[in-house]
């Protein structure tokens, strides 16, 4: 069996309905056929391959007929299929967080969100769940979208981008009734950067080479760790749970400094040394080199790796991740699926399958 946690889902309930006037999140149809998606003043100009691909050929599907295609579940199930997965856990895309704008709008979206969710994976025949989106620039509203979210039976959790809800951080003590909620529930949080450069109005595309995405996204998911750990979150709620995605950001590979620093801070919260905390954590080894995954198999170990490829992403891993690995047959077990189903209490013998892929399919998200 195999569960991909890290699965990005693109819908036209997302764009179409109830935007905000400026922010939006727009999903638009440029020049040569070019979708692009648009937030305030920013596009994101990273795109798919395949896609590309498709364009180059002539044949990739307009706007109308990509959105179409997105709004069908099936469409999901036979990529997952060619892709060899039983079941996905969503999100949506990061860059349309909306932590930066009005509040009202930001608890509508998010409520908007949960709801497409959940009824796209209502039609996912027990293979769908979804990362439950939050408002947490507007905590207090929190507590009561999740619980919703949780209701409709295929939210797992929450995702949350690793810095800057709207000025608030991971540590800031308005985000405990938020951190309250998700112990009481069990239930973990799916950290996931995003592009600052959303937030800065006009000066929004100068963010060159994608920077705050592809650089950001790691040092925004390493933060969400430093400020969880040094802030004594974990001191205060210790049964709170965090996957973080992008192979933990910079974490596995700077444990070392983070440890030796954290004790010569002038003002840090925690009781315990970093390495403690640990056990707070899961992270996905997606990083596209097998030495780098086989290295946070023997740093982090198989119980706290999540089987996570970007599915949908610029940089998605469209192979299997374990492979090439020196693991137990147990422990590539964990990674593809057991740990997952005990985090998000999912019974595995009530999971859909995969079906065999046609000859020839080639896994693209929608």
């Amino acid at each position: 069996m195999l569960i991909d946690l890290h699965a990005h889902l693109v819908h036209p309930g997302f764009y179409d309905v109830d935007t905000h006037p400026h922010w939006g999140p727009f999903f638009e149809e440029g020049e040569g056929g070019a979708l692009r998606l648009r937030v305030g003043d920013w596009t994101l100009t990273l795109g798919q391959g395949e896609r590309r691909e498709q364009m180059k050929k002539g044949t990739a599907p307009n706007r109308e007929q990509f959105m179409k295609n997105a709004a069908n579940a099936q469409n999901r199930l036979r990529a997952m299929d060619a892709a060899g997965q039983d079941a996905q856990v969503l999100s949506i895309p990061s860059h349309t967080y909306m932590y930066w704008t009005e509040p009202e709008f930001s608890v509508a979206y998010a409520k908007k969100c949960n709801k497409v969710m959940a009824e796209y994976c209502a039609g996912g025949e027990n293979r769908l769940f979804f990362w439950a989106h939050a408002p947490l620039n507007v905590p207090e509203a929190c507590p009561q979208i999740i619980r919703d979210a949780v209701a409709s039976g295929y939210a797992v959790g929450i995702a949350a981008g690793g810095a800057n809800f709207g000025g608030l951080e991971f540590d800031s003590p308005e985000l405990y009734p938020v951190w309250e909620t998700m112990c009481e529930l069990d239930l973990p949080i799916f950290v996931h950067g995003y592009n600052q450069s959303v937030t800065w109005g006009d000066k929004a595309n100068t963010d060159k080479y994608e920077t705050t995405s592809i650089v950001g996204m790691n040092a925004d998911e390493a933060l969400a760790f430093w400020r969880l750990i040094c802030g004594g979150v974990l001191d205060r709620f210790p049964n709170l749970k965090i996957y973080i995605t992008h192979a933990g950001g910079f974490v596995p590979y700077q444990l070392g400094r983070f440890e030796e620093t954290n004790k010569n801070l002038e003002t840090t919260f925690n009781k315990e040394p970093i390495s403690y905390y640990l056990k707070n954590f899961w992270f996905d080894p997606e990083v596209h080199d097998v030495r780098m995954r086989q290295a946070m198999v023997d740093i982090i170990g198989p119980d706290q790796l999540l089987y996570g490829t970007n599915f949908g992403g610029s940089d998605a891993i469209r192979y299997d991740m374990t492979e090439g690995l020196t693991l137990s047959e147990m422990d590539r077990d964990k990674i593809r699926y057991t740990n997952a189903c005990k985090l998000l209490h999912l019974d595995p013998g009530k999971l859909g399958r995969a079906k065999p892929a046609p000859v020839g399919e080639v896994a693209l998200p929608n």
